[in-house]
């Protein structure tokens, strides 16, 4: 099963919330919407479900438009942050609640519903009403819900926002194993990088209700087709930079030069702009390209093992990802290297020339 959108705008008013998007989503694996808040990620899963319709073009499903087909005739299931479930039912009752509505026969729920407690780590639990849960295991109820039904396509919304850390890592987990071999398109949006490269399969990057580039997810990681594209997929954000090429040698800030090499040899004369990820950017030498910058430090955020600090170059902020405990108060001169093998460039319409 797969889902296309062929030329979809959506308009609200004078707002556009999706500007005209083709795109053919994958069978297999997760199709992953990155972007920020409000990049358009949940109106384009609304347009998909049925739940909106668009204002000009197309949504095909396994080769047939359903643009206009109602959502309750679309065999989908759509799960949200939130831990949508009837509070007056049991757990029992909420999984088994979309086979009631298509009237399978009890023991085949019995079956069904089984099965996925089972798999989902809820079979103690089916005679709990939700508010007795904890937030895992709630959202764990919705995803239940969303599967037992055997829907073609299944949307899921941030579907771990809401959940503390450990409880996010454990189903983030679970998830791929929970929809392997189940036949069916999956849709998955999130914010967080980190979440769409774990998760894998392909990703659109999303922006202001575009979709900047789609692909397989460790390729668009690796060579952003722009640097939109580029920023969506960096967290803590890449840090950007307008460089000069003269002949062999790249030059910032008209102090610190470093060798052109491969591919960037190549490159014309001119400006261009550095895109260098934050882990690329350490405390300690990184690689055999590296470049030495003197920085002050502005903020520092130590998190387990990693710190994180913002310091300032000729009034330019940069954001450094080292691994261990590197305590700095601000104000400090710091020495940063920057791996520039890692880096990417962009010419000056941020289309991606060198990675």
């Amino acid at each position: 099963m797969t889902i296309e959108l062929k030329n979809v705008v959506k308009r609200v008013g004078a707002e556009i919330h999706i500007y005209e998007t083709s795109v053919a989503f994958e069978r297999e694996g997760f199709n992953i919407l990155l972007g920020t808040t409000l990049a358009g990620k949940t109106s384009l899963m609304q347009l998909m479900a049925g739940l909106e319709r668009p204002t000009s073009g197309e949504i095909w499903f396994d080769g047939r438009d359903v643009t206009s087909v109602s959502v309750q005739k679309r065999n989908i299931s759509m799960v949200h942050q939130q831990f949508i479930n009837y509070p007056n039912f049991s757990v029992f009752d909420n999984i088994a609640s979309p086979l009631r509505v298509a009237r399978m026969a009890r023991p085949e729920i019995k079956r069904r519903v089984g099965q996925l407690a089972e798999m989902l780590k809820l079979s103690a639990m089916l005679d709990r009403r939700p508010s007795e849960l904890s937030g895992g295991q709630q959202q764990r109820t919705a995803l239940a819900r969303a599967l037992v039904k055997d829907a073609d396509l299944i949307l899921l919304d941030e579907p771990l926002a809401n959940l503390d850390y450990k409880l996010r890592e454990e189903l983030r987990d679970e998830l791929p194993r929970l929809f392997k071999d189940r036949g069916c398109t999956v849709v998955y949006a999130t914010t967080e990088p980190a979440e769409a490269l774990l998760l894998g399969g392909h990703t659109a990057t999303m922006h202001k209700g575009r979709i900047t580039q789609f692909g397989p997810t460790a390729e668009i990681y690796r060579r952003p087709a722009g640097l939109r594209t580029a920023r969506v997929f960096s967290d803590p954000p890449i840090n950007t930079a307008s460089v000069s090429k003269k002949g062999a040698r790249f030059i910032f800030n008209d102090r610190v030069g470093w060798d052109a090499k491969g591919d960037r040899a190549q490159l014309p004369d001119g400006t261009y702009t550095l895109g260098i990820r934050p882990h690329d950017v350490t405390l300690d030498h990184n690689g055999p390209e590296t470049v030495a910058l003197e920085g002050t430090v502005l903020i520092t955020e130590i998190s387990g093992s990693e710190s994180v600090v913002h310091f300032n170059i000729d009034g330019q902020t940069w954001i450094s990802q080292s691994r261990g405990i590197h305590p700095f108060k601000i104000g400090d001169e710091a020495r940063f290297h920057l791996n520039i093998g890692k880096s990417k460039l962009f010419d000056l319409d941020d289309r991606l020339v060198a990675a």
